[in-house]
Parts: C-alpha cells; sequence; structure tokens
C-alpha cells in the first residue's frame, strides 16, 4: 500500500532578471519558509529535503536549508537541468509514499547568469552530446551549426520543423508568446507582464533557423518550494489536505529516440512516455485535466508537447492554438501563471513554481487568473540530458 501525498503547503519568490534578484540561498530560505508558512508548520516537523538548481557549486541545498534551521534531516541535491525542481519534488514523493517519511520539503533555486543558457563545463564531454549529434546527423547540419550554444541549435530546428514538415505558421508560434504575455499580466510573481504583439515578435530576421528571440524564454533567478507529508500527519497536525497528487509518470531518454523522429530528442518522447504514466496512475486522461503548467521553454516546445500530453494531434495543432483552445475559455488553460516564456525559467525553481500555481489555481486562490472551477491540474517538466516529469493533481 502507497501512502497518498498530501500538499501541504507552497511557497516561491518573485521571479527576477540576472542581477537583479537576492542570491540563490537567501531566496531558497525565503521559498521555504513561504511554504512552510502556508502549511503552517516548523521547519523542525520536516524529515529530509531535496533540493534542486543547476548553477551552483555541491551543497548549495544546504546553503539555502541552514538559514531555515540546522535540525540534522538528510538535505539532497539535484541536478537534472532544468527538471531539477520536478526531480526533487519526485523523490520527496517517493519518501512520503513508501513511508519512508511523513514529512518531506523540495525547494528549486537558480542565480541565473544573462545571455543563452550554455554549458557549465564546455571542456568536458557534454551530456547533451548524444542529443546533439543525433540532431545533427537527423537534420545534416553542418559543424559551424553544431557549435552554437546546444538549445539554440536545437530548439531551432524544432521551430523551423514545425513550419516546413507539419506547416505550422509563425503566426501560430507567436501566439503562443502573445497567450503567455497575456497570462503572466495578472502574476505578481512574473517578470515579463507587459502585452506582445505578432509585429513586435516577428520583426526581423530569425536568430537561427526557425528561431526567433520572443520564441525563447529568459535567464532567470528565483525560488519555489512544495511541502507534502502523509495523510496521518496531515490529520495530526491540522494541515489541510483536499489537494492530493493522484498521478505521476517520470522518465528518462529510449534508445530508438536517436534514430528515429528527430522530435523525440528533443522532449516529445519523453513528454510523451511520462504522461501516459501519469494519466494510467491517476486514472485520468486528457480531456479530465482542467489546468496545466508545462514546459513552454520556447513556443516551439509548447506546442509539442500539446500532442505529446494527448490534448490534440499534429494535423490539429494550428487550429488548437489559432482558435484559443489552450487559455480561458478554450478546451484547457495552459500556463495561466504565463509559464517560462513570461513568468521565467530559473532552471531549479521552475519545476516547483508549476507546482505551486496548480496548488494556488485548484484553491482557488489565484486572484485574476483564476481557471473557473479548476479541479484537476497537470504539471509538465522536462530537462534536455534527458529527464521528463508529469505530476497531476486533485482538489478532493
Amino acid at each position: 500500500m502507497k501512502n497518498k501525498v498530501i500538499v501541504a503547503g507552497v511557497g516561491m519568490v518573485p521571479f527576477k532578471k540576472p542581477g537583479q534578484s537576492e542570491s540563490y540561498d537567501v531566496m531558497g530560505a525565503k521559498a521555504v519558509g513561504n511554504a512552510l508558512f502556508d502549511a503552517g508548520i516548523d521547519y523542525k516537523l520536516v524529515e529530509q529535503a531535496y533540493a534542486g538548481y543547476v548553477y551552483g557549486d555541491s551543497c548549495s541545498g544546504q546553503a539555502a536549508l541552514y538559514r531555515v534551521g540546522i535540525t540534522g534531516i538528510p538535505i539532497y541535491n539535484v541536478n537534472n537541468n532544468c527538471a531539477s525542481g520536478s526531480s526533487a519534488f519526485a523523490l520527496a514523493v517517493q519518501a512520503v509514499e513508501g513511508g519512508t517519511v511523513e514529512c518531506a520539503i523540495a525547494v528549486g533555486f537558480e542565480e541565473m547568469s544573462p545571455g543563452a543558457i550554455d554549458l557549465v563545463f564546455p571542456a568536458k564531454t557534454s551530456p547533451l552530446a548524444r542529443h546533439s549529434q543525433a540532431v545533427a546527423e537527423l537534420m545534416g547540419l553542418t559543424e559551424v551549426e553544431q557549435q552554437l550554444p546546444p538549445a539554440v541549435c536545437m530548439f531551432g530546428v524544432q521551430a523551423e520543423m514545425l513550419q516546413k514538415e507539419y506547416g505550422l505558421s509563425e503566426l501560430a508560434l507567436a501566439k503562443i508568446a502573445i497567450k503567455a504575455r497575456k497570462h503572466a499580466a495578472h502574476n505578481s510573481n512574473a517578470i515579463f507582464r507587459d502585452p506582445l504583439t505578432e509585429d513586435q515578435i516577428l520583426a526581423g530576421e530569425p536568430i537561427y533557423r526557425g528561431l526567433r528571440k520572443l520564441f525563447a524564454c529568459p535567464p532567470s533567478c528565483g525560488a519555489a518550494s512544495v511541502v507534502i507529508c502523509s495523510e496521518a500527519f496531515a490529520r495530526k497536525y491540522a494541515i489541510r489536505s483536499d489537494i492530493q497528487l493522484i498521478g505521476k509518470g517520470s522518465c528518462s531518454d529510449r534508445a530508438a529516440y536517436f534514430d528515429g523522429d528527430v522530435m523525440d530528442v528533443m522532449f516529445r518522447g519523453v513528454s510523451r512516455e511520462a504522461a501516459n504514466m501519469a494519466y494510467e496512475s491517476a486514472g485520468v486522461g486528457p480531456n479530465d485535466i482542467d489546468v496545466i503548467e508545462l514546459h513552454d521553454c520556447f513556443t516551439s516546445n509548447e506546442i509539442i508537447t500539446y500532442t505529446a500530453l494527448g490534448l490534440c494531434d499534429m494535423a490539429d495543432a494550428e487550429r488548437f492554438v489559432l482558435e484559443d483552445q489552450n487559455t480561458y475559455g478554450g478546451k484547457v488553460v495552459v500556463n495561466p501563471s504565463g509559464g517560462l516564456l513570461a513568468k521565467g525559467h530559473p532552471l531549479g525553481a521552475t519545476g516547483l513554481a508549476q507546482i505551486t500555481e496548480l496548488v494556488w489555481q485548484l484553491r482557488g486562490d489565484a486572484g485574476e487568473r483564476q481557471v473557473s472551477g479548476a479541479r484537476t491540474a497537470l504539471q509538465h517538466n522536462g530537462g534536455l540530458g534527458s529527464a521528463g516529469f508529469v505530476h497531476i493533481f486533485q482538489r478532493v
């Protein structure tokens, strides 16, 4: 028998542009404090902690959590690229679900630098080498193209393929960015809240292949945290227990991805598999989901993820976007927070910030961006290299 996992508390700090935030340890501590306050418990009751981040030295989790309390509990540091926060959450879930502990906390933080995301240790073997090589071979990339930052190269190819191979218009790609800003306008934690127009997004030539500047999320700084517990713990400490994790899926790449469809090298494969696992474990399907926070690192990736999550097939993706089926009044509200594109993408914090937003939505606490009647929510997060996560939450 597995224990039910209760989301006891959530918290985050406003995301900032690089150079405008506090240090990672201060942000992390504040996010943890906010989550503990939301849960109504003291840090002394937490039995294990998991910290997700990418741009930090080993044991950065301790540096952040020691600002909250130094209690001797195990603190595990997790690095899974953009899915680091979701990885920390998944490990905390395993501990509670399996009965190892009654209460655990996950925190994610990032203090990033300006510019395109690139390798931290370029002199060492790249963990993305297999992915970059697969894309290069499948797409016939030149040696010069292969020297670009991996994210720019891969997602430039992804955006171009959506247009040339699948017939999506640049308008559809632009509308994702427009939607993100429109949603973020009501989120005080988001970096970019000013509206965007199609002309602003499509002005000038693309940066690389199908990639334009405003098709991409920004480097960001921030932190988020989630406290989870068992039902017995929630009863003992009078914690609200109406928001529960009902399904989960996680995976890494399969060998078949690297010599098949290039889209599966760039998130679609792991996203599809993690989603199928989560739907099966939750006993729900795509049509049961009311609100989604997904990994929109690039507008093209948001559209690809629609198909991976089963919201639509590729033939209907253009219509799905242009008919506003991805926003308020449509089939499902995607990224009410503004997503990575507008809220920001501090890598280690992203997955936990997504969960924080969904918990607020399920509680009915999202203010002007509230999704009416939201009861079932899905979180999707991926890290190249690769790691795919989908978690499904429900108000019970």
